[in-house]
């Protein structure tokens, strides 16, 4: 399976978090009665932009390697949330990378109606555009080498309500983590590459994270599920920290890939919705 990689490591949320130390146990407690297909927004607001620096890890050393920016529009019913990601001019010697995700959510339920991707990296191209039919449970998916090239049109049932990369890392902010109990898991379900994948996000706790360049946070701490594929390992233990107060941003983001590791750091946040209460 071919997977983007800037944008998506973020996402991851999706998807939300990475680390490249050994996650103590920590019993799963799963949410049976979590309900997949609805969720309100309490966290995000039109105008809101978040961007992160991409630090990559080779053989001992980190690298800038990049940026992605995440922004959110109010389009009356429909949220409609972008995000961009490319690598710096110093580090293209090294690869290449040039991405773009589009995701419009309905405003009550914040699940995806439609997506699109514009994803250039390396020799690597493709323009998708993804119909999310959730009442009959089929997703419509046409792909290009371009955006405006001719489009190849396939159909895929999925067994559930379903996000896309991007609408997963909003619909997973909106969730009162920091009222449950550490191993509290909710189940969610992403389609992408043609595919359906069951995941999970994890809760491990409060933890006050201190961030290079950026100071410290009061945050909660996350190991989601990764897709495993030609940028994760099988066994990839991912970590996230969320700022702990009503925005819920991701501060910070680290996790080994295939070949060495990445972390994402918050650089800059314009128009949250909230006082960013959780820096101090």
């Amino acid at each position: 399976m071919k997977t983007t990689k800037l944008v998506l490591l973020f996402s991851g949320l999706l998807l939300m978090a990475f680390t490249t130390d050994h996650q103590p146990f920590v019993e799963e407690q799963v949410d049976a009665n979590w309900e997949p297909c609805s969720n309100t927004n309490n966290t995000f607001q039109h105008g809101e932009k978040l961007t992160y620096k991409i630090y990559y890890n080779w053989n001992f050393v980190w690298l800038a390697a990049g940026e992605v920016t995440f922004k959110v529009f109010d389009e009356g019913a429909q949220y409609h949330y972008q995000a961009k990601g490319e690598t710096y001019d110093s580090y293209e010697w090294f690869y290449v990378v040039k991405d773009e995700y589009d995701s419009w959510v309905d405003r009550n339920s914040l699940m995806p109606n439609y997506s699109e991707r514009s994803v250039n990296e390396g020799d690597y191209h493709i323009f998708e555009k993804i119909s999310f039919n959730q009442a009959n449970r089929k997703m419509t998916v046409w792909r290009a080498d371009k955006r405006g090239a001719a489009e190849t049109k396939t159909e895929h049932p999925v067994q559930d309500c379903v996000h896309d990369v991007l609408s997963s890392l909003y619909n997973l902010r909106n969730i009162d983590f920091a009222n449950q109990q550490v191993g509290y898991t909710v189940p969610f379900r992403v389609f992408m590459d043609k595919e359906e994948f069951p995941l999970k996000m994890k809760y491990l706790g409060k933890d006050r994270k201190k961030v290079h360049g950026m100071g410290r946070y009061n945050t909660l701490k996350f190991q989601p599920s990764v897709i495993a594929g030609n940028v994760f390992k099988d066994d990839a233990k991912m970590t996230v920290w969320v700022s702990d107060d009503q925005n819920r941003i991701p501060v910070l983001i680290e996790s080994p890939v295939s070949v060495g590791s990445v972390k994402m750091v918050l650089k800059e946040y314009w128009g949250l919705k909230y006082d960013f209460t959780a820096k101090n």
